[in-house]
């Protein structure tokens, strides 16, 4: 059978081959997918945003996170429309793929695994730098933590969704109390004056107290302020397993952009103006440092490790379920969407498990954000692109929720995220540039190999396939 420009493969044919590709149905409801939302990005809070205040100071990264906040509001109103009319483990892959053929399916789905392959080893070497800085069991090598990191959570999410999401809930309800502790803790060390003392650079353009690096710092500032929301996309990747996808996946991820837009404002400044500017710029442990040597320090370190624990714990789990979709649909090899008898992808977990633990190796949790932040802003353009195009091309597709605005608010978006894969190559371009580079292998394999053998059976062709019966009929 002919998809396109790609057909399928004589698995397909199999009458077993979806049944030992089949995830686990009905295990989340939309408190649990808000929880995994959540659970995405709240390392954000605890670490790595901090290092965008040495790109743009103060100011150039509170502008930032007003302009990302509002690009992933939009977004995820746009995603939300397409997770209810196309509810499907591949997430934005499978928008892509039903809007912009197999060449945009996969390369959505390209720079999506990216990111959530990536973003782990990031949020590993920050695990690392609060363990050490509590000196537990006498670590002072952060491998040790990486290799615990990737090994035990792999060996949860093997253990199958239901039983995974649940763990993932309670760590990150565990991580929000965190927070709150913090916000309770640094209003009372809160002082205005200490967010903007880093000097104001003589040379750079439009700088002052408010900018020490002039305007081109907001735009440098960007990917530190993504990585507030990082991978809150990532939740219509649950669809399958969902409950009343079409409702419950809208709902769950519209829920936990709210709460993450609060969670990071609050941190963002109250954190900066406990600790000042200039000091938390290069922290490993912002939160921890900004309070001091207290109790409340104390108890936000532990309880921060919870929080970087959630989003690595929930990251995995997207990653997996990326790849258990481009395989599943023959993108990438198929054996990597095989799963086990508790319906968990088992080297769709582990293979790109072992890329990130070598990634983390590095040790630079800065260049592995920048790294991750580009492979999502790429994704976030194509997605958005598709969001715009089924609008335009297929208005009567069944829509359960649609985005307020249309595609003027996708369009936004749309916009933003362009600049955000920009700014990637203004902080790093090496990381950047070779990011760039891996992205295109990928796509290379697809061009030489895989785009001949694509299976036909699975769900995300089969979305593609009715869609062109639906257009030829008409």
């Amino acid at each position: 059978m002919t998809i396109d420009d790609a057909t399928s493969t004589p698995e397909a044919a199999g009458d077993d081959y979806l049944a030992k590709r089949t995830l686990r149905s009905g295990t989340a409801g939309w408190v649990l997918l808000a929880g995994l939302g959540i659970s995405y990005v709240i390392s954000g809070d605890f670490s790595g945003w901090n290092f965008g205040i040495a790109e743009g100071g103060f100011g150039g990264l509170l502008i930032a996170f007003v302009v990302i906040a509002a690009m992933y509001l939009a977004m995820v109103l746009g995603m939300a429309e397409l997770s209810a009319a196309l509810p499907a483990a591949g997430g934005g892959y499978t928008f892509a793929r039903r809007a912009l053929g197999p060449w945009g399916g996969f390369a959505t789905g390209t720079a999506v695994l990216l990111e959530y392959a990536i973003a782990p080893a990031a949020i590993a070497t920050f695990i690392g730098a609060y363990v050490e800085s509590l000196n537990l069991f006498g670590i002072t090598d952060g491998w040790w933590v990486y290799l615990a990191a990737y090994a035990l959570f792999i060996g949860v999410h093997l253990a199958g969704a239901g039983e995974a999401l649940k763990v993932m809930f309670v760590i990150t309800a565990i991580a929000l109390v965190g927070l709150l502790i913090f916000v309770v803790a640094a209003i009372g060390l809160f002082d205005s004056a200490d967010l903007t003392d880093i000097a104001a650079d003589p040379d750079a353009f439009g700088s002052s107290d408010f900018l020490p690096f002039g305007l081109v710092g907001i735009w440098s500032a960007v990917p530190f302020a993504i990585w507030f929301f990082l991978a809150v996309e990532g939740v219509p990747l649950a669809a399958e397993e969902a409950r009343e996808p079409e409702k419950n996946v809208p709902k769950g991820i519209i829920i936990s952009m709210l709460v993450l837009i609060v969670t990071g404002a609050a941190v963002l400044v109250l954190a900066t103006g406990a600790l000042g500017a200039q000091g938390i710029s290069a922290s490993g442990n912002p939160l921890v440092e900004a309070l001091g040597d207290g109790a409340a320090a104390k108890t936000v370190n532990y309880i921060g490790l919870a929080g970087l624990v959630a989003s690595f714990f929930s990251i995995v789990y997207a990653y997996s379920r990326q790849t258990f979709a481009l395989s599943r649909a023959g993108y990438l090899p198929t054996r990597l969407s095989v799963t086990n008898a508790r319906k968990a992808p088992v080297l769709a977990l582990i293979v790109p498990g072992v890329i990130g633990f070598a990634l983390s190796l590095t040790g630079k949790g800065a260049m592995l954000l920048n790294m991750a932040v580009f492979g999502a802003a790429v994704s976030y353009v194509l997605m958005m692109i598709s969001h715009i195009v089924l609008r335009v091309r297929e208005p009567g597709m069944p829509r359960p929720y649609r985005t307020p605005g249309g595609i003027v608010t996708t369009s936004f978006a749309l916009v933003i995220a362009c600049a955000a894969v920009i700014a990637t190559f203004l902080v790093d371009p090496v990381a950047a540039g070779w990011t760039l580079a891996v992205f295109c292998a990928f796509m290379l394999y697809f061009a030489l190999y895989s785009r001949h053998r694509l299976v036909a059976s699975s769900p995300d062709e089969e979305f593609a396939v009715l869609a062109r019966a639906e257009e030829e009929l008409e």
